[in-house]
């Protein structure tokens, strides 16, 4: 799974996810890409499932960029714990996606292709994307 290194602060709180996204806008690296329309919480084992699903859907001369990294720690309590006594263990790290961030791209496959692999790694998400390519940014 993804995780940061080192951090900082192990706990944080939760935060606001209003607005839309700062960076990662447009296409970097690849010919097609998956775009974020909607705003949530990827979590490494989401980001990792996307991953393995594009790497075995594709061919060996296509290259595959993934652009999130989970950097926020979630906690959590344990079971049947009473309230009180301090916030709890950090459970596992997501990533705050808001809309218009570009999520993954693609390149070295055909345009037919790029969609359906696509379009199987977003029912992975948790949040509601849309298939873009580098000619829709101009």
């Amino acid at each position: 799974m993804l995780m940061p290194k080192r951090v900082k602060y192990r706990k944080q709180q939760r935060g606001t996810m209003k607005g839309f996204s700062k960076g990662n806008l447009k296409m970097s690296f690849g010919q097609y890409g998956l775009q974020a329309t909607g705003m949530g919480w990827v979590s490494a084992r989401h980001i990792e499932a996307v991953r393995l699903t594009l790497s075995r859907a594709l061919k060996q001369g296509s290259k595959i960029w993934v652009r999130l990294f989970p950097d926020k720690p979630v906690t959590k309590k344990p079971a049947e714990t009473r309230m009180g006594k301090g916030k709890g263990d950090v459970d596992h790290w997501v990533c705050v996606v808001k809309p218009g961030r570009v999520i993954v791209e693609l390149e070295g496959t055909s345009l037919e292709i790029a969609k359906e692999v696509l379009r199987l790694a977003a029912h992975k998400l948790p949040i509601p994307t849309k298939f873009v390519s580098r000619e829709m940014f101009g």
